[in-house]
């Protein structure tokens, strides 16, 4: 019996709970849903939006350096959703993240960072 390469579903548990939050943070955007911390975040901007995801981001480092496994996952949920909240203010999607995602798997058999292209302002030593 041939082996076939199994496809990928269409949607993950992942896709999904993304999906889900996309949806809710846009009904507290457009007033259909209540939730006076996401809307504060979004009344104050893309700025702020930013400015907390990087310290998500930061909380993350320290707690996975500190070995606090738990406080990890805490913290991964937080810079999901404030990840999600960002890409809100422009209206960027998860299927277009999916996408870039998928492109870079073709690419380079796995979605990691891409590398820096010499000769466009950086050294193939200056990756990351």
């Amino acid at each position: 019996m041939a082996r076939t390469k199994k496809k990928r579903p269409e949607k993950s548990l992942a896709h999904d709970r993304i999906v889900e939050l996309e949806t809710a943070i846009n009904e507290v955007r457009n007033g259909r849903k209540t939730s006076p911390g996401t809307a504060r975040l979004l009344a104050a901007g893309l700025p702020r939006m930013a400015q907390k995801l990087a310290e998500e981001a930061t909380e993350i480092v320290i707690e996975a350096v500190r070995g606090e496994r738990s406080a990890v996952i805490n913290e991964s949920v937080d810079l999901i959703y404030n990840l999600v909240v960002l890409w809100s203010e422009p209206g960027i999607t998860a299927p277009e993240v999916w996408a870039e995602m998928d492109r870079r798997q073709a690419l380079l058999g796995m979605a990691e960072k891409l590398p820096k292209e010499v000769g466009a302002g950086s050294t193939p030593s200056a990756e990351h």
